[in-house]
């Protein structure tokens, strides 16, 4: 019997969740939220989903309330008798926490993985994980799609000559590299040291950015430190331009303003966090067609293998 297929979002975001569903060729199933003064709340779907193959979209960027949602939905889902449970998190907050750099740590992202489970959760599906090795604090199936798939396509469009990519950090080489690698472009990478977090001591590049059109890729950006003092060194040496590209829009604190008085000419980025604020320098390309495809090829029992570029 071909199971039927429900969408239901969290209120954080239902804008991204809409039209993810509107590419699926579905619409959102409602979810009524009863709510208590002291701040608590609890889900109801308005619809049965027993026997269903149910999605449930948000991501889990702070504060938490936008994790609870999902695990609370997801329990629901689980108590309701749904089949199959896939929690689509565009983007998985608490990714930075993925092992301890210091004594008497957590390692968050590890603990959110064992939370999403015990939920009820069957199947994962998220974009540009912060480190790779989250997949496997998870004891299902998790889908990890890159928005490779959607730069890529844009940074053609660009017909830019004397492309490079770059890296704003050591830690972003190997993604650097990837798209390099595939745009057949040279690659450099900045070297940086904190003296603690969102706060750098001092930035180096290693590579030439003289006449080139410099792209800096990221996988977030978050207070835009990094990626503006990456973007204005690069132009001090003589780059004659400076784009960068980000999967997540964090941008927390003053990073709208980093942005606008930084030397980037744009910031290219996904939905998968609504953004607080407009800014002339930043560009959103939608991931919502990407995640349906996906989602299409999950509930028909295909290979993803093709939805990936690098």
């Amino acid at each position: 019997m071909n199971q039927k297929v429900l969408f239901f979002s969290t209120r954080s975001g239902l804008e991204l969740s809409k039209n993810i569903a509107h590419h699926y060729g579905k619409f959102l199933g409602k979810v009524r939220f009863l709510e208590f003064s002291d701040g608590e709340y609890t889900p109801c779907f308005e619809q049965s989903v027993r026997g269903s193959k149910v999605f449930l979209i948000g991501s889990t960027f702070p504060p938490v309330d936008n994790l609870m949602e999902l695990l609370l939905m997801s329990d629901a889902a689980r108590r309701a008798s749904a089949q199959n449970i896939t929690l689509v998190i565009p983007y998985f907050g608490w990714a930075r926490q993925d092992h301890k750099d210091q004594p008497r740590t957590p390692i968050a992202a590890k603990l959110v993985a064992n939370l999403i489970v015990a939920s009820g959760a069957t199947r994962v599906m998220t974009m540009d994980l912060h480190a790779d090795q989250i997949q496997g604090f998870f004891d299902i199936p998790v889908d990890h799609l890159y928005a490779s798939r959607i730069f890529i396509d844009y940074i053609k469009k660009l017909n830019m000559d004397q492309l490079t990519i770059a890296s704003p950090d050591m830690g972003g080489a190997k993604r650097a590299r990837s798209y390099a690698g595939y745009l057949r472009t040279d690659v450099v990478i900045c070297y940086k040291e904190r003296k603690k977090a969102n706060e750098i001591e001092f930035m180096n590049l290693i590579g030439n950015v003289k006449n080139k059109n410099i792209i800096l890729i990221d996988d977030m950006v978050d207070t835009a430190g990094t990626l503006t003092e990456a973007a204005n060194l690069i132009k001090k040496q003589g780059a004659k331009s400076v784009r960068a590209i980000a999967t997540h829009p964090v941008l927390s604190g003053n990073s709208y303003d980093k942005i606008k008085n930084s030397e980037l000419e744009e910031l290219v980025i996904t939905d998968t966090i609504p953004l607080k604020e407009k800014n002339d320098k930043i560009k959103v390309l939608s991931c919502a067609s990407l995640f349906a495809e996906v989602m299409q090829s999950v509930h028909n029992d295909e290979s993803i293998s093709n939805k990936f570029i690098i």
